[in-house]
């Protein structure tokens, strides 16, 4: 129970990729953290690209980061979505100003160039975003999780074991 104490923030939204929403709340989870699902409205069920539901606890527009250690964004076309609400690229960039943990893997880089918080850091994403990355004035890595300071990325679903370890790692 590594992270007994920490609160963390897993982003939800249609159109998510179900690994890389559930493989990290479960994980934190299992680690000790209190994790509460977030997403555009509360108490609403959004459903992954294959139709898998997840509801969230809390709406963006309530959520005060600063009682939390930090926010996990998940890939598939759900970032897309997400970056239409003002609320949670706020959400996002206060994570970020205040050093908390920001962890994007696949297509959420996305979410990390709308809250322009890539300039001058290293990242990796899924390849189809390296262009959207590397022109938001981040430095793009081929590798299946880079860590610089407090920012976390990945590419896919079968880097989530990386992904989660440097999680861990930077919140115990």
């Amino acid at each position: 129970m590594t992270l007994q104490g920490r609160r963390l923030i897993v982003l939800v939204e249609d159109l998510y990729q179900e690994l890389e929403v559930w493989y990290p709340l479960l994980r934190m989870r299992e680690e000790g953290a209190e994790v509460t699902t977030v997403g555009t409205e509360a108490g609403v069920t959004y459903k992954s690209k294959t139709g898998y539901p997840v509801t969230s606890d809390a709406a963006s527009r309530d959520v005060d980061i600063s009682g939390y250690d930090g926010v996990i964004i998940p890939g598939g076309y759900a970032p897309d979505l997400m970056r239409r609400h003002a609320a949670t690229v706020e959400l996002v960039r206060d994570a970020f100003e205040q050093d908390k943990v920001v962890a994007a893997i696949c297509h959420a880089g996305w979410m990390l160039t709308s809250a322009d918080i890539l300039k001058g850091r290293k990242v990796t994403g899924f390849f189809a975003i390296r262009d959207d990355l590397v022109h938001a004035g981040a430095e793009y890595e081929d590798a299946e999780v880079v860590v610089d300071g407090r920012l976390i990325t990945s590419r896919k679903p079968d880097d989530l074991p990386a992904f989660c370890r440097e999680i861990i790692r930077a919140l115990s």
